[in-house]
């Protein structure tokens, strides 16, 4: 099977659907990037506002238009899936349906969320509740064309989903009723202790993840340094090259045959004029 050429290689960013969703194509295109990921919604309030068809419309024409190809959205921060309050988790619960009925209305590939946070309830509770808001979804998701992805993370606060037996346990429980699979961060696994700072800690981090999870259900990647270091548990993103991971991680990761062909989204700092740096960066690496 032959490689797909560097210039064809979905690699992106988070791009800004201010002033409507369309708008978050725009800016990739603008910054030559071959796939996006957006909020459809302010990812800051429990209710999104309604998709007019004028929206949509626009969305699909501008789509057309730009060429860009897997589209993932990020759903709200507040969103919480594991919460042990119930309100929390009833209003978790509906929002997150809303974003995923958006993401059907646009026909997004894939909807990107954090697990959920234990809070003050056990990790293995935080887990079960999780399933459970997930198996709810269970007619709805299968309506349309979206994939739902965990994102691994950092393991800040009582998030969960930065071991990967986390994301096995999920997607053990939920794979054969709805379509599931995984968005590996690069900041999140190296704050997480896994690490990718080479091609021998890729290699093993790769092997971990094939036997906890499953190599087949790892759809995307977040592609990040890291301000913090290995094993820190804190979230912070830094430009390729600038943290604690440094540069050759993004190389094996342009070039290993397991992650190459991967949809790749950019959350770094500085936005637009950094994205096209680092996108043409990330092609080179690919040669």
């Amino acid at each position: 099977m032959s490689k797909t050429f560097p210039q064809d290689l979905l690699i992106g960013a988070h791009t800004s659907a201010q002033g409507g969703p369309h708008n978050a194509l725009l800016e990739g295109q603008e910054i030559g990037a071959t796939t996006i990921q957006l909020f459809t919604a302010n990812q800051k309030t429990w209710n999104g506002k309604k998709l007019t068809p004028e929206a949509i419309e626009l969305w699909e024409e501008t789509l057309k238009e730009t060429g860009i190809k897997k589209v993932m959205s990020h759903d709200s921060y507040l969103i919480n899936l594991g919460s042990p309050h119930p309100d929390a988790l009833l209003k978790s619960r509906h929002t997150f349906k809303e974003e995923l009925q958006r993401c059907h209305l646009l026909k997004i590939a894939f909807l990107n969320f954090h697990p959920g946070a234990a809070l003050h309830s056990s990790e293995d509770d935080c887990l079960r509740t999780i399933v459970e808001s997930l198996l709810e979804t269970e007619d709805l998701v299968n309506q349309g064309p979206t994939r739902l992805l965990l994102e691994s993370t950092a393991g800040q606060g009582s998030s969960v989903g930065n071991r990967f037996e986390h994301l096995g346990y999920i997607v053990d429980r939920v794979q054969r009723k709805i379509p599931i699979g995984v968005c590996l961060d690069t900041c999140h696994l190296f704050a997480a202790g896994y690490d990718v700072s080479t091609k021998a800690g890729w290699d093993a981090t790769l092997k971990e993840f094939d036997k906890q999870v499953g190599l087949k259900h790892l759809y995307a990647l977040h592609v990040n340094d890291s301000l913090k270091p290995l094993g820190s548990e804190v979230d912070r993103h830094a430009p390729l090259g600038k943290g604690l991971i440094g540069i050759e991680c993004f190389k094996v990761m342009m070039q290993v045959p397991e992650l190459r062909e991967l949809p790749k989204y950019l959350e770094t700092p500085d936005g637009p004029p950094l994205w096209k740096e680092e996108i043409k960066m990330l092609r080179e690496f690919a040669q």
